[in-house]
């Protein structure tokens, strides 16, 4: 059993299936969006973010989302926070990282019993009845792709350097550092 697991997961119409740098998905279910090409499902550990590809293919592709691509800006960012907080409350678990950018969400997760599955998808749904709650988010635009990526930690070394990577995130993307109640520190 790995001792911490670094997930990650998006906003809805953040990576797309046919993302040409790569997916988890082995499927297109969109006919509009497989004009943009198949599924490109990788088996890549390493964040493929910044690989060279057409960005306005990309970004067309986007065009074609049934619902507009989910941003969790400021308000939203924290508001999200506040289910992940509650999902925390509701269970045993430990998070000791966590960045919540504006289109994808990076948690470090202690030991867990549960399935890592069934754990993001705690997450994901205290983080979706919140921010319903809150603004009013409409019942039928979903607000979290499906999947998520998991990276099984198994040292100190490990765990210390995806806590590092989670904390630095924000400010890659030029947001202030973000600290959350609900992170607890980590202690090998």
């Amino acid at each position: 059993m790995p001792r911490a697991y670094h997930v990650i997961f998006g906003t809805y119409g953040f990576w797309l299936p046919n993302d040409p740098r790569g997916s988890w998905s082995t499927f297109v279910g969109s006919w509009e969006l497989h004009r943009f090409g198949k599924a490109t499902k990788t088996i890549e550990t390493d964040s493929l973010a910044h690989q060279p590809h057409d960005i306005r293919r990309r970004m067309a592709a986007k065009h074609f989302l049934k619902s507009p691509p989910v941003v969790l800006e400021g308000a939203d960012a924290l508001v999200a926070s506040e289910g992940f907080k509650r999902a925390f409350a509701e269970s045993s678990r430990t998070c000791v990282a966590c960045s919540i950018l504006p289109q994808h969400v990076h948690l470090i997760l202690g030991e867990t019993e549960r399935p890592i599955n069934q754990v993001i998808s705690h997450l994901k749904a205290r983080a979706t009845n919140r921010l319903r709650e809150a603004r009013h988010w409409p019942d039928d635009r979903p607000i979290w792709a499906r999947g998520s990526w998991r990276v099984f930690l198994d040292s100190d070394d490990q765990i210390a350097t995806a806590i590092a990577y989670v904390e630095a995130n924000p400010e890659k993307e030029g947001k202030p550092p973000q600290r959350w109640s609900f992170v607890r520190k980590w202690t090998p």
